[in-house]
């Protein structure tokens, strides 16, 4: 495995204090409840993240026809979000584009912009930094480019943490403001570089996905630490 192989979330997780401030924007939309109701302090410091209930409808899937792709050359730096109103499945798709890169056939700021696109455009709750940091820099990238480095993903199942579950189900009601859920997911990432080399790790992801009712969903975030 290069040492200059795309950093994994655990491998980003510990930024400076600003950092985590900054991306508190996350705990005001799924945690203002969520701390009084289950005392989860823990995940203002991103040290345990949450998701949705039964006692709360989940929202039902709906047909994915995709919205253009973030395109450049003759591929695809980074696919169009899938069009459902469900989290689990949005989250699903939302893993499998993290982990998944060229950087042979684009650049940073291409699959940046890509991942730009699955966003959501509410700036209120929007976490850019959290996702962007999921990314290697420009000068890492390059690196990664001589190399030629690239890697796919294989998703596997998708769950709202028990914590999330356990909070809204004693107040299911707090979910309609901002419509945030909270979703892990697991998989496994291969990578592979130039003279043959390849490599795969077993991985899971806490996303923070919006899906109101009369939209499709939107990434919010991505949290820094995985929820059982």
């Amino acid at each position: 495995m290069p040492k200059n192989r795309f950093p994994s979330a655990r491998g980003r997780r510990h930024g400076a204090p600003s950092s985590v401030l900054r991306r508190a924007s996350i705990g005001g939309i799924v945690l203002a409840v969520l701390l009084a109701v289950a005392g989860l302090v823990a995940y203002v410091t991103r040290a345990e993240s949450p998701a949705a209930p039964k006692a709360t409808p989940a929202p039902a899937s709906s047909s994915t026809s995709p919205s253009p792709a973030a395109t450049t050359h003759a591929g695809v730096a980074v696919v169009a979000p899938p069009r459902t109103t469900d989290p689990i499945e949005f989250a699903k798709a939302a893993t499998k584009v993290l982990w998944t890169y060229d950087t042979r056939s684009f650049s940073q700021a291409e699959h940046m912009a890509g991942l730009k696109r699955w966003m959501t455009d509410e700036k209120k709750y929007a976490d850019w930094k959290s996702v962007s940091d999921q990314v290697p820099t420009p000068v890492l990238w390059s690196r990664m480019h001589d190399n030629g480095q690239h890697a796919g993903a294989t998703v596997g199942e998708g769950h709202f943490p028990q914590a999330f579950k356990t909070a809204l189900a004693q107040d299911p009601g707090a979910i309609t403001e901002a419509y945030v859920y909270a979703v892990t997911v697991t998989g496994k990432q291969s990578i592979a570089w130039k003279g043959s080399g390849a490599g795969a790790e077993s991985r899971s992801t806490t996303f923070a996905v919006q899906c109101r009712p009369d939209r499709d969903c939107a990434l919010v975030g991505v949290l820094p630490n995985v929820a059982p």
